[in-house]
């Protein structure tokens, strides 16, 4: 009898665990930065961008040719919350892809961008990330074919080979940004690499979904430190 008592508050206790663990799970999954409505105009065709839903992927094709981009999101950042950034790469000749990771995660689908890669043929891919996403595209990057790594407020955490160029910005007003590991992870970029600090900018503002905790204040609005982002990588792509 006593045996039965055990088994039945063993059993008790799993299942417990079990639903504390579920539920965990359901709140970690929904709890994730969700894009502001100002995205909205950039998800739609205009004069210069026309823009594909296909499946979880969306295709930013402006009048460029030759060279394209796969952005990985932040994480637990809702993919679309980066539509003006890459809509406005691609007003400037730079094709954007943006890919949907699995609950907001690029770690759960480091290979998205073969997706891409093996629908679309251009002579020059870049994997682009924020943040964790930009860890996760230098995943990638390590072990696939791309001309370059573009790294917004993130870091290589393996080496990059040298043939492989890459580009790194981030905001000096930057909160959320581990400058420990990023100065760490130094050693695993390319010698063929370019490192921008925009001054006055912060962590989120690379996308539209509002405040980020821990994140600062940017001395700069979103717009600005997007357009300079652009600058940026325009120049790193199309060498202009």
């Amino acid at each position: 009898m006593k045996n039965n008592k055990k088994v039945k508050y063993v059993l008790i206790g799993i299942v417990l665990v079990l639903f504390t663990a579920i539920c965990f799970m359901i709140y970690y999954v929904h709890d994730y930065y969700r894009a502001s409505n100002s995205v909205n105009k950039y998800l739609k065709d205009s004069d210069t961008v026309k823009v594909i839903k296909e499946d979880d992927i969306y295709f930013f094709d402006g009048y460029g040719e030759d060279d394209a981009i796969i952005f990985y999101q932040g994480g637990k950042v809702e993919n679309i919350s980066y539509a003006p950034l890459l809509n406005k790469l691609s007003q400037n000749g730079i094709d954007c892809f943006l890919v949907n990771m699995p609950f907001n995660l690029a770690f759960l689908d480091i290979n998205a961008a073969n997706k891409v890669k093996n629908k679309y043929e251009y002579k020059n891919w870049y994997i682009m990330g924020h943040s964790l996403g930009g860890v996760a595209a230098s995943m990638y990057a390590k072990d696939n074919n791309v001309t370059g790594l573009i790294l917004l407020a993130s870091y290589p955490s393996n080496k990059i080979d040298d043939n492989i160029k890459i580009l790194s910005i981030y905001g000096s007003n930057d909160g959320v940004l581990n400058k420990k590991a990023y100065n760490d992870n130094k050693k695993n970029f390319s010698i063929n690499t370019r490192e921008y600090i925009i001054d006055g900018a912060n962590h989120a503002n690379f996308g539209n979904y509002g405040k980020q905790a821990k994140d600062n204040e940017s001395f700069i609005d979103r717009e600005e430190q997007q357009d300079i982002t652009v600058n940026y990588i325009k120049e790193f792509v199309l060498g202009d």
